[in-house]
């Protein structure tokens, strides 16, 4: 039985979301979501999410095709949650693969015995884009 993880902001939750959710569901028998605390993000994006976690968590909670969430405190460094949880795979958007901070996460992985699965991001749809229309309306 293998156990994937899919750990992520999950801001403003659009079907770019849903169709990762979707594809790691399909390549794992468990599937773990972890959704970043507000304080990660605003460390490594420089802001914080429109969604609380709180809600964000819920909202996962809420699909039937996540098995299980929890809250996650790691920067891009997931060697910590792959300790607490012990999954076989962590399902990442191709934005990291062939970068530097992916090689360091592939390699950080395998050294556990993890790999790293790439998924493309879904065209025309992001929370950065979300983010940018809701700001233009407010001004």
């Amino acid at each position: 039985m293998s156990t994937g993880y899919v750990p992520g902001v999950w801001d403003m939750f659009h079907v770019g979301h849903l169709n990762i959710l979707r594809r790691a569901r399909e390549r794992c028998d468990v599937l773990v979501v972890g959704a970043v605390t507000d304080e990660v993000v605003a460390a490594t994006k420089g802001r914080t999410p429109v969604v609380p976690l709180d809600e964000r968590v819920e909202i996962l909670r809420g699909l039937a095709i996540v098995d299980r969430v929890v809250v996650d405190d790691c920067t891009a460094d997931k060697l910590p949650m792959w300790q607490r949880l012990r999954f076989d795979v962590l399902f990442k958007g191709d934005d990291w693969q062939g970068t530097e901070r992916g090689a360091v996460l592939e390699s950080s992985m395998a050294e556990v015995g993890a790999r790293v699965e790439y998924f493309p991001y879904t065209p025309g749809t992001s929370s950065t884009l979300l983010r940018a229309l809701l700001t233009a309306h407010e001004g």
